[in-house]
């Protein structure tokens, strides 16, 4: 579950690295999202992402202080569409975690959770509290 809070933070993020892709990480305990940390993505392209190496270093170590897990990667889509491309699903280096693709449509943003293991995408329902 991710908290409307963090929902907001992530857009907002995402929104500010336009044209460009932008991602980030969020942990948590189970299926309850407790942090999202932002991550610069160190290609500056609209339409791949890698994420600085340093940024998702202090993220990781962060999750293990606080005895939390990596729940989901997370990174945007600009033009479209909220899918995993074939570099996505190519480089899914954390298959026990969820991707979160988020693509704007209009004057919002329209977001899609996978599971990403051995090549194979399952879609899977991202839910947040009401």
């Amino acid at each position: 579950m991710i908290p409307h809070q963090i929902i907001a933070e992530m857009e907002v993020h995402l929104q500010n690295c336009l044209p460009e892709e932008g991602c980030g990480i969020l942990a948590g305990i189970g299926n309850q999202v407790l942090r999202w940390f932002p991550i610069t993505n160190i290609y500056h392209n609209p339409v791949r992402y890698r994420m600085d190496a340093q940024e998702q270093l202090n993220a990781f170590l962060e999750i293990e202080k606080q005895n939390w897990q990596l729940l989901a990667i997370v990174h945007s889509h600009p033009a479209g569409p909220p899918y995993p491309s074939d570099t996505d699903i190519a480089e899914a280096y954390y298959p026990e975690s969820a991707y979160i693709i988020y693509a704007p449509i209009n004057q919002d943003w329209l977001m899609s959770g996978y599971r990403i293991q051995d090549g194979l995408v399952k879609r899977i329902t991202i839910i947040s509290p009401e």
